[in-house]
């Protein structure tokens, strides 16, 4: 699984350093992607994901990047990867406020034809210590 651990980590790097790009960052998705940012809102489907994205990208939530560091990588099947990891949020707007600083990440990745995609990915906030 060694392998696969360390495709799963490029995967994850790919995720955050595409995260104001939208055609890589899609590409990392399946078609029926669900997605649960850290406001709690919900999108269902890469389609609408891409939607979502370029209009966060052109509001001023452009300027909220995050960080992603993974805290466990587990795999139901050789397959499937469930990763947990730790979500940074930095509010870089003149506006700044309301977003949590950080999140619980959990990812369920499935591997198809070779290359691990994004099933689900949902971020539940952490209340600020």
């Amino acid at each position: 699984m060694d392998t696969e651990l360390k495709a799963i980590e490029q995967v994850i790097a790919d995720y955050q350093r595409h995260q104001s790009d939208p055609e890589p960052f899609l590409a990392l998705h399946v078609e029926q992607t669900v997605v649960v940012n850290i406001a709690g809102r919900r999108v269902l489907g890469r389609e609408s994901l891409g939607e979502a994205m370029r209009g966060a990208l052109a509001s001023p939530l452009a300027h909220v990047r995050t960080t992603l560091e993974i805290e466990d990588v587990r795999f139901p099947r050789p397959d499937v990867a469930l990763v947990s990891a730790v979500k940074r949020v930095y509010d870089e707007r003149e506006e700044a406020g309301g977003l949590p600083s950080s999140g619980a990440y959990t990812m369920l990745l499935t591997k198809e034809d070779g290359q691990w995609r994004v099933n689900l990915a949902q971020t539940t906030p952490r209340p600020s210590v």
